[in-house]
């Protein structure tokens, strides 16, 4: 940074303007929303709902069913954050948790669809192929994930239906209980709307903080490691595996990239032109993997609570290049 005084600045901008323009109008509204929803209870609402399916799918109490959906809906690092918080009110314990944010990290629909395929690739038939490399992974992951700690004790999470009650009252139970969780958890929580909302904001902007300065942080790390010539010194190596494996050598700087930071990997395969197919395979890798600023972003927000980082970059590994497998298994019937 000494040496690069003028390029420190630029590239710091640059991720401040990446924070405040893309990333701060895109996630505060759901980091406000998914406070309000656990102060309503409208989580213990899902999770007495959920928990038939969500049990022997992937182990998880029926309140990780609203996490999933938030998670994939909204992007990283909504799912992890969700996650912390059901951990902190005792919904899940360590080895749900660790399944939970391994598989509901990822690119939001907005981002995979909007910027990669139609700002990065200009070709907006990409789209159902990176969605279908890129969730099918996770939900691959998820299945995976099931067996992650089999020995550890489920959560008491959500009452079970008893074989008595009969397949005929089934649904207007399960749903009676679910509003009952849903009402008992909102007058647990005791806040007015007033209160709760403000809460909510205030939570928000810590988080966004802290999302802002990884960013800012990361953008800075990546160009002066790219002044440094680190960067061309890793592409080179990571050009001469492609080359023994057979794919194009120019895709190893869109890896490297990718391996720093979500949306510069993602800009550099959809500018390499080596071919759509292997284009599209490297950007589902780097969402899937989603970048060390994503993963500083997950780590900051597990450190406070006893769920292990380590499954969670195991998972991400898998998930890449399940989602790049994918995406030439996929090529056939789903390609442009």
């Amino acid at each position: 940074m000494t040496v690069y005084p003028t390029e420190a600045l630029h590239s710091s901008l640059r991720g401040l303007s990446i924070w405040w323009q893309v990333l701060f109008p895109a996630l505060f509204p759901f980091f406000v929303i998914s406070e309000l929803l656990l102060g309503f209870g409208i989580v213990h609402f899902f999770g007495r709902l959920l928990d038939p399916f969500m049990r022997p799918l992937f182990r998880l109490p029926g309140t990780g069913g609203f996490v999933v959906a938030m998670g994939y809906i909204s992007g990283y690092p909504v799912g992890a954050k969700l996650t912390a918080q059901l951990w902190e009110q005792r919904l899940i314990n360590r080895a749900e948790g660790e399944r939970l944010v391994a598989f509901t990290t990822t690119s939001d629909p907005i981002f995979l669809i909007g910027a990669v395929s139609v700002g990065f690739f200009h070709n907006v038939a990409l789209a159902p192929i990176l969605a279908a490399a890129h969730y099918g992974g996770g939900l691959l992951i998820g299945f995976l994930m099931r067996f992650h700690d089999r020995h550890a004790p489920s959560s008491a999470g959500e009452n079970r239906i008893t074989k008595s009650e009969g397949r005929h009252k089934y649904r207007p139970s399960r749903m009676a209980e679910a509003l009952r969780a849903m009402h008992q958890a909102r007058l647990l929580d005791g806040r007015g709307l007033g209160a709760l909302l403000q809460d909510s904001v205030r939570s928000a902007l810590k988080l966004m903080i802290v999302v802002g300065g990884l960013v800012v942080f990361f953008s800075v790390v990546m160009e002066m490691l790219s002044h440094a010539g680190i960067v061309e010194a890793l592409a080179e190596v990571l050009r001469f595996l492609f080359q023994i494996i057979g794919l194009p050598k120019q895709l190893a700087d869109a890896s490297i990239f990718g391996v720093f930071e979500v949306t510069l990997g993602a800009r550099a395969a959809g500018t390499a032109g080596t071919g759509l197919m292997h284009q599209t395979a490297i950007a589902a890798w780097v969402l899937s993997w989603g970048g060390l600023s994503v993963h500083a972003q997950i780590a900051s927000l597990l450190s406070r609570t006893d769920l292990r980082y380590r499954p969670f970059v195991l998972a991400r590994l898998t998930h890449s290049f399940f989602a790049m497998a994918l995406v030439y298994l996929l090529w056939g019937w789903l390609g442009p």
